[in-house]
């Protein structure tokens, strides 16, 4: 069947390749799209394979605890929800929280952002771009050169390192055992690098795997652990004793402080030296082989509620400014209220939910989570071994949220044409953004071509960005952005305890007996994966209702009432596929979002023989 949505051509005739799971963490997502004759994907079906179900679990609970249980919504982006459910009771009873507690949550929910995405790049993500195997065809020499053109700052750059490097890769694959390597789609012709490159970003993979784990240290400082730091309504948990004695309790004192410095340092070094030069060395050389796909909303629609503000309390001052785009026109920036009913509502259309009235949508604070798992008559397979998902029917556990009844992209890359777009209406607190926009596409454009030796050609912000190379480009600047205002928190952080100031949480109405009788609050939250926010009703003390629009649910819900379709689905419209046994293309694109899960890929006829399985982890 043929048919038209959002300007997107929809042909779910052909092929179906089903990818399931899709992502290299947690087994929760599965993709079907139809390919025509050329290989070219027509169709797109996103299905969420998992139903949460904790809005379910905190009804009826103490408001103070709802943070430590929605924390576990997941443990990569650890913090994020924890963040937005202790701001979501702080709205709803006009909780404010002193300015150090402030600074120490901007500084773990930056250290969460910079430790995801760059975990996502190298560990997640970087696969789809480097063929590891390659690497060792790769002259050490070589590879030092092209270090030093694209990043003559990292130290690390001596051909005898890279051999070294080279020399780990080598026992892995004559072992027979690959490790974290294993099950890749080695030799694939999508790859485009030449050998040094990809032995520039495996030898820098290893060094993020270091890194990563002091980074969250930063986390055990200010929550106490890592993952699932702690948090508390009305602040943060931590005490501050600049003569605290570390071994009498582990109050926060200027060693600790120092510590938290150099790990700033660190994060800052990494992303100007190693991770934005290896996302825009890698960006140009797909660029230059005509990969430039998996746009779909990115060019159209995009959203974000805003984050970071300069000073607190005052959104318009968010160092991460939010707002709606539509239509691609970034002339016009129209702002986004997580309170406002008509502005956020989730549809179930074609979700595994049931409302009284389907062809509305509910705003969260008038959330239902009903589960109603049933098979459109489409489907081929059973319950508990599908083959097709029917996507005229109800095909997924992940709700549909819009914006003003458009379906929305989430995320960084969203974030930065925001920012971008409000750095042009003369927005001060957005100008680092465009900085950082202009200057890696003269970099992608220009700069790096002549290092490489390629014609420079000249592609505009609007062909660059709203690609999965933009998507990927957008994480890479905004740790670089979030690890330079982590230095900036810091600072007014000592500053402030120098000054005498050492207050921590705000528990003057930590009392229930002080709540009103009923409230309701929103709690938005800038996560690594992008717009994220969780509404709360509570009623004589307890939660009354409870919900969570995650990014993930932004970005991978299936098609509402109208037929529109999410920005997984969209993305891979039009991206032809060079190897249907390995489609690697696909799995790049998702991987831009970081929907973050483990990943085996079937490939199946028109009648749903199966023709390869092929499993990576």
């Amino acid at each position: 069947m043929q048919y038209q949505t959002q300007g997107f051509s929809l042909d779910n005739s052909g092929r179906r390749i089903v990818v399931d799971p899709v992502t290299r963490i947690e087994g929760h997502m599965r993709i079907e799209t139809n390919i025509d004759e050329h290989n070219v994907i027509r169709n797109a079906v996103s299905t969420g394979t998992m139903w949460r179900g904790l809005e379910v679990i905190l009804k009826g609970r103490d408001p103070r605890d709802a943070w430590a249980f929605v924390e576990r919504i997941c443990g990569v982006c650890t913090g994020c929800h924890a963040l937005a459910s202790v701001r979501a009771v702080e709205d709803a009873l006009q909780i404010q929280i002193p300015p150090n507690a402030h600074l120490i949550r901007e500084l773990m929910a930056k250290t969460l952002q910079v430790h995801d995405h760059a975990v996502h790049f190298y560990h997640l993500h970087a696969l789809d771009w480097v063929d590891i195997v390659n690497a060792l065809k790769a002259d050490p020499k070589k590879t030092s050169e092209l270090q030093q053109m694209v990043s003559p700052a990292h130290p690390l750059s001596s051909p005898g390192y890279f051999r070294d490097v080279q020399s780990r890769i080598k026992k892995f694959v004559d072992s027979g055992q690959l490790g974290p390597f294993m099950n890749g789609y080695w030799g694939n012709k999508a790859y485009a690098l030449p050998p040094e490159a990809n032995l520039m970003a495996v030898t820098h993979y290893l060094e993020a795997l270091d890194l990563q784990k002091e980074w969250v240290k930063i986390h055990t400082i200010f929550g106490g652990k890592n993952p699932h730091p702690n948090y508390l309504v009305g602040g943060v948990p931590c005490a501050i004793n600049l003569d605290g004695d570390l071994a009498a309790g582990a109050p926060i004192n200027m060693e600790r402080l120092n510590f938290v410095k150099a790990r700033i340092d660190e994060i800052i070094a990494f992303n100007n030296n190693v991770y934005l030069p290896d996302v825009l060395a890698i960006g140009t050389l797909y660029k230059q082989a005509g990969w430039l796909y998996g746009g779909g909303l990115a060019a159209t629609n995009l959203m974000d509620y805003g984050d970071y503000p300069h000073v607190q309390y005052d959104k318009s001052t968010d160092q991460l400014p939010g707002g709606a785009i539509l239509g691609g026109n970034w002339d016009e920036i129209h702002p986004v209220d997580p309170r406002d009913p008509e502005q956020v509502q989730e549809f179930v259309a074609h979700s595994w939910y049931k409302y009284a009235d389907e062809s509305r949508g509910l705003h969260p604070w008038d959330g239902v989570t009903e589960p109603h798992f049933e098979l459109g008559p489409g489907t081929k397979g059973s319950r508990t071994a599908l083959e097709q998902v029917d996507e005229s029917a109800k095909y997924s556990w992940v709700k549909s949220p819009r914006w003003r009844g458009h379906a929305m992209e989430v995320g960084p890359l969203a974030r930065y044409v925001l920012g971008y777009a409000h750095a042009l209406k003369g927005n001060r607190y957005a100008l680092r953004m465009k900085e950082q926009v202009d200057y890696s596409a003269r970099m992608i454009n220009q700069d790096v071509p002549k290092l490489l030796g390629f014609a420079p050609t000249e592609l505009g912000l609007k062909q660059l960005l709203p690609t999965t190379i933009g998507r990927t480009l957008a994480r890479a600047m905004e740790s670089q952005y979030c690890g330079e205002m982590m230095l900036a928190d810091w600072t007014e952080l000592v500053d402030n305890i120098r000054n005498g100031d050492t207050s921590t949480a705000n528990v003057e109405k930590w009392d229930p007996s002080t709540w009103p009788a009923e409230a309701k609050g929103a709690g938005p939250v800038a996560a690594p994966r992008g717009a994220n926010c969780h509404w709360i009703r509570i009623k004589d003390g307890r939660i009354e209702n409870y919900q969570c629009i995650v990014p993930s649910t932004w970005n991978g819900g299936p098609r509402d009432a109208k037929g529109q379709i999410g920005a997984f689905e969209a993305a891979l419209l039009g991206m032809p596929v060079s190897d249907p046994e390995q489609p690697l293309e696909i799995l790049r694109t998702l991987h831009s979002f970081d929907p973050c899960m483990a990943c085996a890929t079937h490939v199946m006829s028109p009648d749903g023989q199966e023709l390869a399985k092929v499993t990576v982890r």
